[in-house]
């Protein structure tokens, strides 16, 4: 029984050191965590000490240990040249270009056309007969027959009268008549005409001779001799003047703006790598192709040597007047709310915030469109050190 209460002794003094040791090593712990928060409070509250807000102005301490981080540079002006790269493809130009197709249904007799003939505007490319044009014909003489009469009446009922033969009334009738005859007459010549057909050569019965309308180049040929042509089918030859063509460039609708200023553009082919067109810019559409929200840009160029044919695949490489232009480096600009600024330096050490409109970005430069003029100093590097000025 004594051994036993020694022992529940010795047990119970134990207990009591080692919980006296948890409390004391509690107790270091909790001195630890708090000296070490409040140096690391003080070198927090020393940190933002490095730099203050005065009103709008950003003060930067000489001694800060950011300062040095604070790279400054000023803006200066500098000559840019916009390049804007795109696809496009080689058009023949409306006024040079024409689909031959025959007014009348009829059957080919004569062929004169061939592929890469050169032409003039009146050129006979092939002859052909067609019972519509013959009743054209038809109607052409029986119209000029019947004006011809009515004009030889009016002569006679006007020399009646001056003879006071023949009545006012007469008279009246055959100016009425003449005057109807002498119109269709006149409608039946420009018909003709519009065929290229000369009225005053005509002869009744003559085959109808298809000319070309442009001086051009033959490029495409499907008449064949004794086929029979409808008046509904498809073109069967097609003239072009080759020597200017149009080359269409899609421009994205983000784009276009620069497009304004562009005078010029370069023209690459696939086939002539090393070869270079400069065309003028010819027209840029009011509309937006609603499917690639681009916007097609015409280029006219100078096609002499036939490189560019209509169908082909060009790269347009835009290229507009060297303008001076305020560039500053990408990482001056920061944003706030959808808003771009800078930090412009004041005075040594004092900088302001500046909203800035941006432009283009080129090797690792930003055009600045409004919000800067030349020589002012910039921090160019290091800005956002200063983002959580309050």
């Amino acid at each position: 029984m004594i051994l036993n209460t020694k022992n529940s002794y010795r047990f119970e003094t134990s207990k009591i050191f080692n919980q006296k040791n948890k409390y004391r090593n509690l107790l270091l712990t909790l001195i630890t965590t708090t000296v070490l928060t409040a140096c690391g409070s003080k070198e927090e509250t020393a940190e933002k000490q490095e730099y203050t807000l005065q009103n709008d102005t950003i003060v930067v301490a000489a001694t800060a240990t950011i300062a040095p981080k604070l790279k400054l540079e000023a803006v200066t002006n500098e000559p840019f040249q916009l390049e804007l790269i795109t696809a496009g493809t080689v058009k023949a130009i409306p006024n040079f270009y024409a689909e031959i197709a025959p007014p009348f249904s009829g059957r080919v007799t004569k062929v004169y056309l061939k592929l890469g003939m050169k032409t003039q505007a009146g050129t006979p490319l092939f002859e052909m007969v067609s019972p519509d044009f013959i009743d054209a014909q038809k109607n052409f003489f029986q119209t000029k027959a019947s004006y011809q009469i009515a004009r030889l009446s009016l002569k006679r009922q006007q020399d009646l009268k001056a003879n006071g033969v023949a009545s006012q009334k007469d008279l009246e009738e055959a100016e009425t008549n003449f005057e109807i005859n002498e119109k269709e007459y006149q409608n039946a010549v420009a018909s003709l005409k519009i065929f290229e057909v000369n009225a005053n050569t005509l002869v009744f019965g003559q085959p109808l001779v298809i000319t070309s309308p442009v001086a051009g180049e033959v490029i495409t040929n499907n008449v064949v001799m004794g086929q029979y042509i409808k008046d509904d089918d498809l073109p069967k030859a097609i003239i072009a003047d080759l020597k200017k063509v149009w080359i269409a460039g899609q421009v994205k609708e983000k784009d276009i703006r620069f497009i304004k200023k562009l005078d010029g553009a370069e023209i690459q082919v696939a086939s002539y790598p090393d070869k270079k067109i400069i065309g003028k810019i010819y027209h840029v559409d009011e509309i937006v192709d609603e499917a690639t929200r681009s916007i097609q840009v015409l280029i006219e160029c100078i096609n002499n040597d036939h490189i560019l044919k209509p169908g082909m695949y060009v790269t347009v490489k835009f290229i507009d007047t060297p303008e001076n232009t305020l560039f500053v480096p990408a990482k001056a600009v920061l944003q706030y709310n959808d808003r771009s600024f800078v930090l412009v330096q004041l005075e040594k050490g004092k900088y302001a915030r500046r909203y800035v409109e941006t432009g283009i970005t080129n090797n690792g430069k930003i055009a600045i469109v409004s919000g800067l003029k030349q020589n002012e100093i910039i921090i160019s590097e290091g800005a956002f050190y200063l983002l959580e000025a309050k």
